[in-house]
């Protein structure tokens, strides 16, 4: 499923370790990785060099992609390498969709000062505008295994947790993973009503109904085995991040949005809170059809 890989990088330790990963997954699947480099034309990079006049972050972004095309050579991964200028999150996300790539990789956090293109912020832009999957890693590496051996997709029902567990079903069976299913009551939604036990035990309800639908989908997608889950909770992402930890998940698989209301479980904060703390990589998926 991942044939072409899309790998932004500003040669920052972050990207250093997080190329590593994007490695690891081209080798098993096969695929070829686009090493893209952007020149942040919103910084002051043109000088006189010997008479010629350079964009000096153009010249070092080319060193940076032909290091990495280096690396991924002696891993027996094809490259194709690229350094444009522009507004580094539009033409990261411009690049995957002319390109038909069908992963993104990208760390948290890049370079600080005049060096930066992988920010927190040009990453979470990227997580939202993306039409393609985007895969976020924290640039300490902390708990990146590959391959992956257990996949968690967070879900909701809603179209866009839907488009993410289909991604989720397909990445489980190309991994031979196992998939937990979880669905997250938001108890911190309904204050101290005196309804809210006869709400909460609905939203029970609705949540073992979505988990036990998605259940089905893997199940017939030949992925085996798949576990289900309804916690409740008053920090969504926080639950998230202990289900990660007591199950030892290697790979978290959610929608950039989720529903409103009452109801809601995986909302773009959500997304975005998990994609800056979560010791393990996040794949997002966004709906098309999702505003931003």
């Amino acid at each position: 499923m991942f044939d072409r890989l899309l790998f932004p990088t500003d040669g920052s330790d972050g990207a250093a370790a997080a190329l590593d990963h994007v490695l690891d997954i081209a080798a098993a699947h096969d695929a070829t990785v686009h090493v893209l480099n952007v020149a942040d034309t919103n910084l002051d990079s043109v000088t006189r060099l010997g008479g010629d006049v350079v964009d000096v972050l153009e010249r070092e972004g080319e060193g940076i992609v032909e290091e990495a095309a280096t690396r991924a050579d002696r891993r027996g991964v094809a490259t194709i390498t690229e350094v444009l200028q522009g507004e580094p999150y539009s033409t990261i996300v411009d690049y995957a969709a002319a390109r038909d790539v069908d992963l993104v990789v990208m760390p948290t956090r890049g370079r600080g000062g005049l060096g930066r293109l992988l920010l927190g912020s040009t990453t979470e832009r990227v997580v939202r505008r993306s039409d393609v999957p985007v895969l976020t890693l924290r640039p300490d590496g902390t708990d990146v295994a590959y391959p992956y051996r257990d996949v968690l997709v967070p879900t909701d029902g809603s179209d866009c947790a839907t488009a993410a567990l289909r991604v989720g079903i397909d990445v489980a069976a190309a991994e031979g993973a196992a998939l937990h299913l979880l669905s997250v009551v938001d108890v911190a939604s309904l204050g101290v009503d005196v309804r809210a036990d006869i709400q909460t035990t609905a939203m029970r309800e609705s949540a073992d109904a979505i988990v036990e639908e998605a259940a089905a989908l893997a199940t017939d997608a030949g992925v085996d085995p798949v576990s289900t889950t309804v916690e409740e909770g008053t920090s969504i992402h926080r639950t998230i991040r202990s289900y990660v930890t007591d199950h030892d998940v290697d790979l978290v698989v959610l929608g950039t949005h989720g529903r409103t209301g009452f109801d809601r479980y995986v909302l773009g904060s959500v997304a975005e809170k998990l994609v800056r703390s979560s010791p393990v990589p996040v794949l997002t998926v966004r709906n098309p059809a999702d505003e931003v």
